[in-house]
């Protein structure tokens, strides 16, 4: 399955969507967006799939961000208004996915996809490659973004990513909490297939409730996250799933996951 701009395969549980438009470094135009939304919304309806890794095939680039020739057209404001709702929809879809995603980033994460990598579950990103906000030295700032910034990097460093526009290391962006691994190029691609594979080995349906019961309670104040995350658990007690994950550690074998 694929379309156009972003191709899409699935391998032992694991579905890897690949943004695949070298001509404009996979600039987050609408057709691709649209592209990867419904790509999106395969992954999490379908069943065999249990994690999502989000690449690049692009040598360098991952993406380079938002369309700049779309910016500066002559489209009526209305109409580019309009269209600015892929961006909060893919980092929200991305968010309610119901299985993890890795950002696997094998090339430079610029502008508008700096938030498509923090609204994943884990970034992987090779060590030579950069991450940032580079807007504001073409006349842009990164609106849609600065909110998934300000929810991942300190603040003063979040307002010099946003207002010097200078870019940072993988190994920088690692020492802030943004990234959790930083690997060498020829490694790059077994490191993400183990961490994929590990994960996909976890039960899927535990994974749903922890990563719905992530997003339902980020925002919310200790003693209503606390609440949201009792009904949670006592949810999960009810599942199959959680005893044979017990049974299974206690016998030493590997466990069956039959989600439910």
């Amino acid at each position: 399955m694929a379309g156009e701009l972003v191709r899409y395969e699935v391998d032992d549980h694991v579905a890897v969507i690949t943004l695949d438009d070298p001509a404009t470094r996979n600039a987050l135009g609408d057709e691709l967006l649209d592209q990867l939304l419904e790509l999106l919304d395969h992954a999490a309806r379908s069943d065999d799939v249990r994690v999502v890794v989000l690449t690049s095939s692009h040598e360098k680039v991952f993406s380079s961000g938002g369309n700049l020739k779309a910016f500066a057209d002559d489209r009526p404001t209305i109409e580019k208004y309009a269209g600015l709702d892929r961006f909060p929809r893919i980092y929200q879809k991305l968010a309610q996915l119901g299985k993890p995603v890795i950002c696997a980033a094998n090339g430079d994460v610029l502008a508008g996809a700096f938030g498509l990598a923090l609204a994943c579950d884990l970034v992987i990103a090779k060590d030579s490659v950069r991450f940032g906000c580079p807007e504001i030295n073409v006349g842009a700032f990164p609106f849609m973004i600065s909110a998934l910034i300000y929810r991942n990097v300190p603040r003063m460093k979040a307002n010099e990513l946003m207002m010097v526009g200078d870019l940072i290391t993988a190994e920088h962006a690692r020492e802030l909490g943004v990234v959790n691994a930083v690997v060498p190029a020829e490694s790059f691609d077994g490191v993400v297939r183990d961490w994929a594979q590990k994960i996909a080995g976890k039960s899927p349906l535990l994974m749903k409730l922890g990563k719905d019961a992530v997003e339902a309670t980020r925002d919310l104040a200790l003693g209503e996250a606390l609440n949201v995350l009792q009904a949670q658990l006592a949810l999960a007690f009810t599942t199959e799933d959680l005893r044979e994950g017990v049974r299974a550690f206690q016998e030493k074998r590997a466990p069956v996951w039959r989600m439910r």
